[in-house]
């Protein structure tokens, strides 16, 4: 059965790469450069349980609670944490190695 590279996965937001369509996340482990502003992270569990990881007011990284859901044909993560704004991202895997983020 072959593993389905969305879930198990740690995304690196690599935003060296962003372009029209969106925000471009890596898995971890791949070639993104290092850099001293702090990538957010993503990673979701097939049970509708996501964890992203942002970088804090001062730049320590942060990790929100999220849920995920299949929303016409995208993922639609929403955080929430009470003590932060709700945040909501839609996804899509483009690849194995690339998923593309809408805010």
């Amino acid at each position: 059965m072959p593993r389905d590279p969305l879930f198990g996965t740690t995304w690196v937001h690599a935003f060296e790469e962003d372009g029209p369509e969106g925000a471009v996340y890596r898995p971890e482990g791949a070639s993104v450069r290092l850099s001293r502003r702090p990538r957010e992270r993503l990673s979701l569990s097939p049970g509708g349980q996501a964890r992203l990881v942002v970088g804090g007011p001062d730049d320590r990284l942060l990790e929100l609670a999220a849920r995920w859901r299949e929303e016409a044909g995208e993922i639609t993560i929403t955080t929430e944490a009470a003590e932060t704004p709700a945040r909501t991202l839609r996804a899509r895997l483009q690849s194995s190695e690339v998923l593309i983020v809408k805010r």
